[in-house]
């Protein structure tokens, strides 16, 4: 198997800069072993999870607010991703490769479902911080309306974004890879990782960090004894998201020193691309928490999955359960305080955060 084809085990980001010999076979083998385990694992978590996420959003209630509608889209970003990695992982383990039209397609499907995820989780953050550090000024901005608008404006900056990294992928000798022209060769690899490193996790890293700085303090000032349950919940959000994010970006931004030929060794090269393979993975797996750190954290959800699983009940057992799945009522609605996904601001010295 040629080392061209390992180069497609992270996905277009590592690519060799130099024709020196250097035997790859090891991590070659560890990546047919691996990946594919751990990809079918992120497919059915990630397909079941963000599938009951659409259904809980679609189901649940007539009133939708805009943060249903930033969390729906999260969950289809998300079902975009994880269902190009049952191709991946027949691509790993058969030598024959995708057609032309199918290794572009797919290939393009992962990195806007890629680039559409991490922008709805900043997005989602933007809200927060709206809802609740600038209440005063949010009720009329705050709309169904107005968050359909802003995620088709998502989606159409992940498919710009995501373009420069699929736009030359070509299926060459079983091998779906990228094929630059003769003037991009030495710089186009390296602008998709820079591009990736600086929009895909520096940019929304540090959105996330000032929104939900913002939000402590605000919630800081609220007279709410539950207020630590709100600050745990927004820790989880951005300390899980930096712990399995930041390896795989420190990887890329290593693959672009090794562009300038500063990893000659190949002992060292070798570890590069099997760090690379894993870290890449443990990213992909960010996916499958989604629903939990932004959804099922929230009442709504939670009596959705009681309501399903009534349901269920009720049909293997062949009897009648009453499983009537209502929303909440006014009064359980404004005893809710610090839920971290949505955000009913009450007074100046009390703040509720509502589903």
């Amino acid at each position: 198997m040629s080392e061209t084809r390992l180069e497609t085990t992270t996905f277009l980001y590592s690519y060799e800069i130099d024709s020196s010999p250097c035997d790859l076979s090891t991590v070659l083998d560890f990546g047919i072993i691996f990946l594919p385990t751990l990809y079918s694992l992120v497919f059915a978590f990630g397909l079941v999870g963000n599938l009951l996420v659409v259904l809980a959003l679609t189901n649940s209630s007539k009133h939708k607010s805009i943060t249903d509608v930033y969390l729906l889209n999260l969950a289809l970003s998300d079902l975009v991703f994880v269902t190009t990695l049952p191709f991946w992982t027949h691509y790993f383990i058969n030598e024959q490769g995708f057609h032309n039209a199918l290794c572009k397609l797919i290939t393009a499907f992962f990195f806007i479902g890629y680039f559409s995820g991490i922008f709805f989780i900043t997005i989602i953050s933007i809200d927060r911080y709206v809802a609740i550090v600038l209440a005063a000024n949010s009720l009329n901005s705050r709309t169904v309306q107005h968050g359909v608008v802003v995620s088709l404006g998502v989606w159409a900056a992940a498919i710009l974004v995501a373009t420069p990294q699929f736009m030359f992928t070509e299926q060459v000798d079983n091998v779906c890879k990228s094929k630059y022209p003769v003037v991009l060769q030495d710089i186009w690899p390296m602008l998709q990782n820079v591009e990736t490193n600086f929009l895909g996790f520096l940019v929304p890293l540090l959105i996330m960090c000032y929104c939900y700085f913002g939000i402590i303090r605000t919630i800081f000032s609220c007279k709410n004894h539950k207020k630590a349950r709100t600050i745990k919940l927004i820790l989880v959000v951005v300390v899980v998201f930096f712990l399995f994010w930041t390896p795989y970006n420190m990887m890329i931004f290593l693959e672009i020193l090794k562009y300038y030929n500063f990893f000659d060794n190949c002992e060292l090269r070798k570890d590069l691309k099997l760090a690379m393979t894993v870290t890449e993975s443990i990213a992909f797996i960010h996916c499958c928490l989604n629903p939990f750190i932004y959804a099922f954290a929230g009442e709504k959800f939670r009596k959705y999955l009681y309501h399903l699983y009534r349901k269920c009940l009720s049909i293997l057992c062949k009897h009648d359960v009453r499983t009537q799945f209502l929303p909440t009522d006014t009064h359980k609605r404004e005893s809710t305080i610090l839920t971290i996904s949505g955000t009913n601001y009450t007074s100046d010295g009390d703040c509720s955060i509502l589903l």
